[in-house]
């Protein structure tokens, strides 16, 4: 694109060289088992050892967001052309309106399993 055509309203320069970064995609997963501290979820994609990503999830009729650091990540199931990952989530300082939507989630499940 010539200068001329050029319709941006800032100023774009060329990076010489390399200059790295990364991108943050929500990818759909399932959450296989949650406590206080973390969860173990399966993906259709390995999450590398020690990385730390956002995790949306939806606990019951609330939408939370959580920090977490992938702590363990193995081949869990292979489907025909499909494979399936297991991962540990660490989660990491997660703030308390969090942890108490974690907890109430929680206590709702283990109260649901009593009444059957």
């Amino acid at each position: 694109m010539s200068p001329a055509s050029d319709k941006r309203d800032t100023e774009r320069i060329q990076i010489l060289g390399e200059l790295l970064g990364e991108v943050m995609v929500f990818q759909p997963m399932a959450v296989k088992e949650i406590s206080h501290g973390g969860a173990q979820v399966e993906t259709n994609f390995p999450l590398q050892l020690d990385s730390l990503h956002e995790f949306r999830l939806t606990l019951g009729d609330r939408s939370v967001v959580l920090k977490g650091r992938v702590a363990h990540c193995s081949i869990s199931d292979v489907e025909q052309e499909l494979v399936f990952y297991r991962s540990g989530i660490e989660f990491v300082d997660p703030p308390e309106r969090v942890k108490s939507v974690v907890d109430e989630f929680m206590s709702a499940i283990k109260d649901g399993r009593r009444a059957q």
